[in-house]
């Protein structure tokens, strides 16, 4: 080892004695390396740039096609949203050495009695409760008759739309008053009374919601050994945990939030000697899960109701006021001391969601709106940002801009 140094540091001497070697002189073929490489970089952004066009036009024309398929996008994405939320209750019961179809059936029939339940307590109520609202317009005309006088340049317009209202409801909703047909009393009664496509709906989502169960142990294995390095199987099955944790914390989490909501106000109207408590209750704790625009909703039912039940307008506008009170209590203390930043979401991000998902398939789209952003958050958050600037332009343009000012310095 020692001689081979030494014959190494010998033939270094030897070279730095010797003369320097003369470079030979430039030719155009070392000039062609560099032509080449501009080429395959002009080439590779004239690529670049086609594939981002493409993926603009596509991402243009996923609202209208998934609009235009509402009947079958609407149903699978609900049904995998569930589906997702309920991975740590067939993970709970595969722990106890159930199979997986049975957790599965467990978990699918567990979900139809708890919308059952909900439909039962709010549906059927609330359909005996607005059949009366044509009996019950003069009330409430007559307990908004000081505010209209506040305003007396929008009285007529007023008049001239409750009577619209009334004249034009009026007759269907005595007719219906006056027909021997009761409102639904469970899920099976209103699929009967739907049409043929709820059923094809819900069998479909109750299929897709099995079927995903019952499958995802294996499908995540196979996904996760799928991935050709330990560095990608990690990161998939890091994505994987995190999808299923965050989706199925948040809509654990605000269920029992919501569930709570709807508890306080139902009691809060008992006491007052409102109708059907539970009933509002319900329906307040349902459209708190739109954000912003649900518990504005649910205020303006519950106002509604008070003018049909109370006389007098300040007593009618008490159960807005607890619905407004309580929400305001739940969204700025109890929310964010249950929930913590864990997962925190901008809410610009919120509305544009909703303002898309809503403008897309509607009511259910508002409701799935917060849990798709949040899937969609946690894959990006896991794969990284794309820098778009950087894939046109190498460097980004403000690099670039910063690196050109630097070279004129």
């Amino acid at each position: 080892m020692n001689r081979t140094a030494a014959a190494n540091d010998s033939a270094v001497a030897g070279q730095a004695g010797a003369p320097a070697a003369v470079a030979p002189p430039p030719s155009g073929r070392a000039t062609i390396p560099a032509e080449v490489s501009e080429v395959d970089d002009r080439r590779d952004r004239l690529l670049a740039s086609l594939t981002l066009i493409a993926g603009i036009g596509l991402i243009a024309a996923l609202p209208f096609a998934l609009k235009a398929g509402a009947e079958f996008f609407l149903p699978l994405v609900a049904a995998l949203i569930i589906a997702i939320a309920l991975v740590p209750v067939l993970e709970w019961l595969e722990r106890r050495r159930l199979p997986a179809a049975l957790a599965s059936l467990i978990c699918v029939l567990g979900f139809l009695a708890v919308a059952n339940g909900v439909l039962a307590a709010i549906i059927v109520p609330a359909f005996q409760f607005f059949r009366l609202l044509p009996e019950r317009i003069g009330q409430v005309q007559m307990n908004l008759r000081p505010v209209l006088d506040l305003y007396n340049s929008f009285e007529k317009y007023v008049d001239k739309a409750a009577m619209r209202l009334a004249a034009g409801s009026a007759k269907n909703m005595a007719e219906a008053a006056q027909s021997t047909a009761l409102p639904p009393r469970s899920l099976i009664e209103l699929v009967a009374m739907s049409a043929p496509t709820v059923l094809l709906h819900i069998f479909f989502g109750a299929l897709i919601v099995f079927f995903f169960l019952s499958s995802w142990t294996r499908l995540r294995r196979q996904t996760i050994t799928s991935r050709a390095s330990f560095d990608g199987a990690l990161a998939t099955a890091r994505v994987i945990q995190n999808v299923v944790d965050d989706t199925s914390s948040y809509l654990g989490t605000i269920t029992v939030i919501n569930l709570a909501l709807g508890l306080v106000i139902a009691v809060a109207l008992w006491i007052m000697g409102m109708p059907y408590p539970l009933m509002w209750g319900g329906i307040a704790a349902l459209l708190n899960y739109v954000p912003y625009f649900g518990p504005i909703a649910a205020a303006g039912l519950l106002a509604l109701g008070g003018l049909m039940v109370f006389s007098d307008l300040w007593v009618a506008l008490v159960p807005a006021f607890i619905m407004i009170g309580a929400h305001l209590l739940e969204a700025n203390v109890i929310t964010p001391l249950i929930v913590g930043h864990r997962l925190t979401i901008s809410p610009i991000m919120i509305l544009i969601s909703l303002s898309f998902w809503g403008w897309v398939w509607g009511t259910p789209g508002a409701l799935l709106a917060v849990p798709i952003l949040i899937i969609l958050q946690t894959v990006i958050g896991a794969a990284g940002k794309p820098d778009i600037a950087g894939f046109l332009f190498e460097h980004g343009t403000l690099d670039h801009g910063r690196r050109g000012r630097g070279d004129k310095r």
